[in-house]
């Protein structure tokens, strides 16, 4: 096995057994430190054919507007099975996958948006996963992230980095990647980005050039 494949079978058993409890934790987190809005704000720049890598169980689904097409890929199938109920509790119907964001499941310039909330921070490796998101967008496609990434101040990003060495740890999860560096040379136009909470939370959304 791969170190790639090795590194991807550790987050699907993390994720899967994390599942259950997910939204009551991450809720927990929004509400006290990353800010609840971040969601909305996402869903809200969504265009066309959405994508959506790392749907995770489905909290942003609801948030979609009703007029676009959205597609949802996870790692875990434990995490999908609750999108599932949640989109169909919404009245929402959905393409629901299981995969790779490291190997999209797609062909080349299908979607007009690429959306992942929280997700970039457990892809073991980042640049390949923006690489195949940029890939699937068509010319003009929006790329919308959020993601908590490396704080702006520096006793917060110390405590990051120290924290760091045990969240990868236990289930990847990296406190101190900036996907925003990545999106640039990547081949992306950054068209809008925020920095909240400390600088603790960064969103963006990013363009394909024609």
């Amino acid at each position: 096995m791969s170190d790639l494949a090795g590194e991807n079978a550790r987050r699907k058993r993390a994720w899967d057994a994390q599942a259950h409890r997910y939204d009551e934790q991450f809720s927990w987190w929004e509400r006290r430190l990353l800010g609840e809005g971040h969601r909305a704000w996402a869903a809200e720049r969504a265009r066309g054919e959405v994508l959506e890598v790392a749907v995770g169980t489905g909290l942003n689904l609801p948030l979609y507007g009703t007029d676009l097409q959205v597609t949802g890929l996870d790692l875990s199938p434990a995490m999908l099975a609750i999108a599932h109920r949640r989109a169909a509790e919404a009245g929402r119907q959905i393409d629901l996958r299981e995969g790779d964001a490291h190997q999209l499941p797609f062909g080349d310039a299908v979607f007009d948006t690429v959306v992942c909330t929280y997700g970039l921070c457990n892809v073991p490796d980042d640049r390949r996963a923006v690489g195949e998101m940029h890939r699937v967008l068509r010319s003009g496609g929006r790329l919308v992230l959020v993601d908590h990434v490396r704080s702006t101040v520096p006793p917060i990003r110390w405590f990051q980095r120290g924290l760091e060495v045990l969240t990868v740890r236990i289930d990847g999860d990296r406190l101190t990647r900036r996907p925003a560096a990545i999106v640039g040379q990547l081949g992306f136009d950054v068209v809008e980005r925020d920095r909240f909470r400390w600088g603790v939370v960064e969103r963006l959304v990013a363009r394909k050039p024609a």
